[in-house]
Protein backbone atom coordinates (compact mmCIF):
# COMPACT_ATOMS: atom_id res chain seq x y z
CA UNK A 1 0.00 0.00 0.00
CA UNK A 2 0.87 3.30 -1.47
CA UNK A 3 0.59 6.67 1.04
CA UNK A 4 0.85 9.92 -0.85
CA UNK A 5 1.01 13.15 0.40
CA UNK A 6 0.68 16.60 -1.40
CA UNK A 7 2.09 19.80 -0.51
CA UNK A 8 3.04 23.18 -1.72
CA UNK A 9 -0.58 24.27 -2.48
CA UNK A 10 -1.51 28.24 -2.06
CA UNK A 11 -2.87 31.21 -3.43
CA UNK A 12 -0.63 33.21 -6.50
CA UNK A 13 -1.72 35.99 -8.78
CA UNK A 14 -1.56 35.47 -12.63
CA UNK A 15 1.79 34.59 -13.64
CA UNK A 16 3.06 34.12 -10.68
CA UNK A 17 5.04 30.08 -9.94
CA UNK A 18 4.10 27.80 -7.44
CA UNK A 19 5.93 24.27 -6.89
CA UNK A 20 4.39 21.09 -5.70
CA UNK A 21 5.99 17.74 -4.06
CA UNK A 22 4.41 14.52 -3.24
CA UNK A 23 6.06 12.64 -0.80
CA UNK A 24 5.33 8.89 -0.89
CA UNK A 25 5.55 6.24 1.21
CA UNK A 26 4.88 2.43 2.04
CA UNK A 27 6.23 0.95 -1.25
CA UNK A 28 8.69 0.94 -3.70
CA UNK A 29 9.03 4.08 -4.97
CA UNK A 30 10.87 3.69 -8.33
CA UNK A 31 8.61 0.40 -9.38
CA UNK A 32 5.62 3.39 -9.98
CA UNK A 33 4.73 5.58 -12.93
CA UNK A 34 3.95 9.04 -11.37
CA UNK A 35 1.04 11.61 -12.57
CA UNK A 36 -0.60 14.60 -11.46
CA UNK A 37 -3.96 15.56 -11.69
CA UNK A 38 -6.28 18.34 -11.36
CA UNK A 39 -9.96 19.10 -10.68
CA UNK A 40 -11.97 22.21 -10.75
CA UNK A 41 -15.24 22.38 -9.24
CA UNK A 42 -18.01 21.10 -10.95
CA UNK A 43 -15.33 19.53 -13.68
CA UNK A 44 -13.67 16.21 -13.50
CA UNK A 45 -10.65 15.27 -12.82
CA UNK A 46 -8.17 15.98 -15.27
CA UNK A 47 -4.61 14.51 -16.33
CA UNK A 48 -2.13 17.22 -16.04
CA UNK A 49 1.38 15.65 -16.57
CA UNK A 50 3.18 12.56 -15.50
CA UNK A 51 6.74 10.69 -15.07
CA UNK A 52 7.58 7.41 -15.82
CA UNK A 53 9.31 4.96 -13.25
CA UNK A 54 12.96 6.19 -14.48
CA UNK A 55 11.89 9.76 -14.78
CA UNK A 56 13.07 9.24 -18.23
CA UNK A 57 9.94 9.72 -20.14
CA UNK A 58 7.71 12.86 -19.15
CA UNK A 59 4.07 13.81 -20.81
CA UNK A 60 1.75 16.84 -20.59
CA UNK A 61 -1.32 17.86 -21.23
CA UNK A 62 -1.42 20.83 -24.54
CA UNK A 63 -2.15 23.57 -21.90
CA UNK A 64 0.61 23.10 -19.77
CA UNK A 65 3.47 22.55 -21.81
CA UNK A 66 5.71 25.06 -21.35
CA UNK A 67 4.74 26.55 -18.27
CA UNK A 68 4.82 22.98 -16.28
CA UNK A 69 7.76 20.54 -15.81
CA UNK A 70 7.29 17.04 -14.01
CA UNK A 71 10.07 16.02 -11.92
CA UNK A 72 11.24 12.64 -9.79
CA UNK A 73 13.96 11.94 -7.30
CA UNK A 74 13.75 8.38 -6.93
CA UNK A 75 16.36 8.33 -4.04
CA UNK A 76 14.22 10.83 -1.84
CA UNK A 77 10.29 9.03 -2.83
CA UNK A 78 9.39 12.51 -4.34
CA UNK A 79 7.59 13.78 -7.38
CA UNK A 80 7.22 17.48 -8.06
CA UNK A 81 5.67 19.55 -10.44
CA UNK A 82 7.01 22.64 -10.59
CA UNK A 83 4.14 25.70 -12.50
CA UNK A 84 5.12 28.65 -14.11
CA UNK A 85 3.30 31.20 -15.91
CA UNK A 86 0.36 30.60 -13.95
CA UNK A 87 -3.24 31.18 -15.06
CA UNK A 88 -6.80 31.43 -13.69
CA UNK A 89 -7.91 28.65 -15.42
CA UNK A 90 -5.03 26.56 -13.61
CA UNK A 91 -7.23 26.96 -10.65
CA UNK A 92 -8.18 23.44 -9.15
CA UNK A 93 -7.24 20.82 -6.45
CA UNK A 94 -3.87 19.13 -7.74
CA UNK A 95 -3.56 15.55 -7.37
CA UNK A 96 -0.62 13.05 -6.81
CA UNK A 97 -1.13 9.53 -8.39
CA UNK A 98 0.89 6.53 -8.83
CA UNK A 99 0.33 3.87 -11.15
CA UNK A 100 2.25 0.63 -11.47
CA UNK A 101 1.13 -0.57 -15.16
CA UNK A 102 0.90 2.64 -17.05
CA UNK A 103 2.45 3.53 -20.04
CA UNK A 104 2.43 5.07 -23.47
CA UNK A 105 -1.10 6.13 -24.55
CA UNK A 106 -2.70 5.07 -20.83
CA UNK A 107 -1.05 7.65 -18.60
CA UNK A 108 -4.05 10.45 -19.11
CA UNK A 109 -6.45 8.16 -17.60
CA UNK A 110 -7.55 7.99 -13.86
CA UNK A 111 -8.33 4.54 -13.91
CA UNK A 112 -4.51 3.41 -14.60
CA UNK A 113 -3.49 4.94 -10.96
CA UNK A 114 -4.00 2.47 -8.11
CA UNK A 115 -2.76 5.11 -5.56
CA UNK A 116 -3.90 8.73 -4.97
CA UNK A 117 -3.06 11.66 -2.09
CA UNK A 118 -6.03 14.07 -0.95
CA UNK A 119 -4.71 16.36 -3.11
CA UNK A 120 -3.58 20.26 -2.28
CA UNK A 121 -5.36 23.68 -3.83
CA UNK A 122 -4.02 25.85 -6.05
CA UNK A 123 -5.88 29.20 -6.36
CA UNK A 124 -4.66 31.60 -9.38
CA UNK A 125 -6.11 34.74 -8.49
CA UNK A 126 -6.40 37.17 -12.04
Amino acid sequence: QVQLVESGGGLVQAGGSLRLSCAASGGTFSYYAMAWFRQAPGKEREFVAAISWSGGSTYYTDSVKGRFTISRDNAKNTVSLQMNSLKPEDTAVYYCAAGRDVSGSTYIYTWGYDYWGQGTQVTVSS
